[in-house]
Order: structure tokens, then C-alpha cells, then sequence
């Protein structure tokens, strides 16, 4: 048990070395030599890696990252229609999106503005070097305390939450819907943001939690499952009768 307790703590805390190890195991009342520390860590940390892993670093710092972009979409009549979307890494909660037909620097600079009311916004903020972005909404950014971190072209695997995003809302509502107007398109992004994707979708990245958990009802009060249709049924989201 000890053996494993040691390869526990010298794997979860790559930054500890044998001495460190030790005085944890005083605390507990475990009295263990350096030496013996140092040869069951090998078998768990490979030599000469230190520091904390890429993972590690990106989830220490997830909270304090967002990213934005654009979709583009038609409607009916075949007219393009651009969509754009915060999301922040670290909880995948999408905290503002809007839709236009012309979707020019001051526009998008204006976004970036609702969606930090107070100067309460991201430290990084993760964007394209589309030209819908220009010197208005990198003003909007600086004023507001935000560092802009331009992805390299082509590389939208370097903006992977974001990307992921608008896969899910072309595949889980826009294909499945006639967009008429930029009003309808509002609306229905509203219903998908705000009804299901924020507050009732699990996320794998989450390990299967919400983005903006909702309360739990007493479990001695709980009786059967019920659906709740969204989109008309096309999703649903189960919930306990009240």
C-alpha cells in the first residue's frame, strides 16, 4: 500500500522530487527513505521530464480563455448570413452570439462589447485572421484588458473548442432547419444556445456535465423521467417530473 501511495503522488504532482514525496508521507506518519522514494518513482515518471503537461497547463488557464468566429449560412432565397459565437474553453458555455448580413470590423467589434459589459471579459481571447476582424475590434479588445491571440492560417485545429462548436450547431439544429430571416435564425439559435446547448446537453470534453448546471430537485422527491422536446422533438431533454 505504501509502494502504491508513492507512485500515486509521484505521478498526480510531476513538479515533487523524492525529498518532497518524503515530507508528505511524514505528515501522513509514514516514515519512508529517500532512497527507497526515488527507486519505486522511477517506475511511474520517466527520467528527465519535468513540469506540467500541455493538458494541465490548458486546464489551469481554460476559464481565463475564450474564442469567436464566424459561420456563415444562406437562407432561403440562397443570401449568405453570417452567425458569431463566444465560447469560453474551460465550461463550452456559449456567453454571446448574434447574427448579421454584413458583418464588417465595427460590427463585430461591437459583439465583443456586449459580451464583456464592464470590462469583465476572457485574459486570452483565441480568433482567426479573417478580415471581419480589423482594428476597431482589436481597440475594443485592448481597452478591455484582452490579450487577442491570432491563430496561424488554416489552422482551425488550433481553435479546436470553438471549431467544435460550430460543428455541433450546423449538425444538431442548422441542418435540419429552413433559415428564412435573420430574425428567424436569431430565433432559433436562442432556442439551441440558450434552452439546450448552455443548460441541457452533456459535453464529452465535461465528462458528460452541463456547461450551466441547473439546481437538483431532492432525490426523495423525484418521480418518473420526463421528455422535454425542443426544436419541435428533434432533441429532448430529460428531466424529472416536478
Amino acid at each position: 500500500e505504501i509502494v502504491t501511495l508513492i507512485q500515486a503522488m509521484a505521478k498526480d504532482n510531476v513538479l515533487w522530487g523524492a525529498e518532497r514525496i518524503r515530507g508528505e508521507l511524514l505528515k501522513l506518519g509514514i516514515c519512508v527513505s529517500k532512497r527507497t522514494i526515488q527507486k519505486y518513482m522511477r517506475r511511474v515518471r520517466p527520467p528527465g521530464k519535468r513540469g506540467q503537461s500541455w493538458n494541465t497547463f490548458v486546464g489551469n488557464h481554460s476559464r481565463d480563455i475564450w474564442a469567436c468566429d464566424f459561420l456563415q449560412l444562406y437562407d432561403v432565397l440562397f443570401r449568405p448570413i453570417f452567425a458569431f459565437f463566444f465560447v469560453v474553453h474551460g465550461t463550452r458555455e456559449v456567453v454571446n452570439y448574434n447574427v448579421t448580413r454584413c458583418p464588417t470590423d465595427a460590427w463585430a467589434a461591437q459583439q465583443l462589447r456586449e459580451a464583456t459589459p464592464y470590462g469583465d471579459g476572457p485574459t486570452y481571447l483565441i480568433r482567426d485572421n479573417d478580415d471581419k476582424f480589423g482594428r476597431r475590434f482589436d481597440a475594443v479588445a485592448e481597452g478591455t484588458g484582452i490579450d487577442v491571440v491570432k491563430i496561424p492560417p488554416r489552422s482551425p485545429n488550433l481553435n479546436p473548442i470553438c471549431e467544435r462548436f460550430l460543428g455541433s450547431v450546423r449538425r444538431e439544429c442548422l441542418d435540419h432547419v429552413v433559415i428564412l430571416s435573420e430574425r428567424h435564425l436569431h430565433r432559433v439559435l436562442r432556442e439551441y444556445v440558450e434552452t439546450y446547448f448552455n443548460s441541457a446537453r452533456p459535453h464529452q470534453g465535461l465528462r458528460q456535465r452541463i456547461p450551466v448546471p441547473q439546481s437538483q430537485s431532492d432525490p426523495k422527491m423525484r418521480e418518473k423521467v420526463v421528455p422535454i422536446p425542443i426544436f419541435g422533438g428533434l432533441h429532448h431533454d430529460y428531466q424529472y417530473a416536478a
